[in-house]
């Protein structure tokens, strides 16, 4: 397969780091969003939390993770790096996969109904048992979430290789 060139492998770096800021970023403003909505002292104020935490989704949050995914099967593909090569990559793979995976299936869905069920019962959403049940899933999800990112921040920057092999000691 053909290999990216320096200045090809540099672009490709530098969308990376940019989705890669897109998708911690949206993903720490959302979870302070959801932290906030307990606090909200009016409907509209209920509500405008929610259409912000599904804006930050849709329009940060999505593209971010999206464009990591896809630099990163990029770097993979052309360049040295491969798949496989490095267990710290493929952690980054699993995670990065799974994080997707879990936004998109457990946590978007609920991010998406919250301003519905805002919108229609106002003030009321707070003590409602399905709008609860969703704050309490973002709050715990949204953390984990947070967490995994950073996480795979630091295997990028760290790169650890693992234990080494064990010598026999002669002595």
């Amino acid at each position: 397969m053909p290999k990216l060139g320096l200045s090809g492998l540099k672009v490709l770096k530098i969308l990376h780091l940019i989705t890669a800021c897109l998708w911690l970023g949206g993903a720490v403003g959302l979870y302070l969003i959801v932290f906030l909505l307990t606090k909200g002292d009016s409907a509209g104020e209920i509500y405008g939390y929610n259409i912000a935490g599904k804006l930050i989704d849709d329009l940060v949050i999505i593209p971010g993770a999206i464009g990591c995914l896809l630099t990163g099967l990029i770097y993979s593909l052309f360049s040295n790096w491969g798949f496989f090569k490095q267990r710290w990559l493929l952690i980054k793979w699993i995670l990065t996969v799974y994080c997707v995976l879990f936004g998109t299936f457990f946590l978007g869905p609920k991010i998406n109904n919250q301003p519905l069920i805002a919108k229609e019962i106002g003030l009321d959403a707070l003590t409602n048992p399905t709008y609860l049940s969703h704050l309490g899933a973002l709050t715990i999800g949204g953390l984990i979430q947070v967490c995994i990112l950073i996480f795979m921040i630091y295997l990028s920057v760290f790169k650890p290789k693992g234990k080494p092999k064990n010598k026999v000691n002669e002595s």
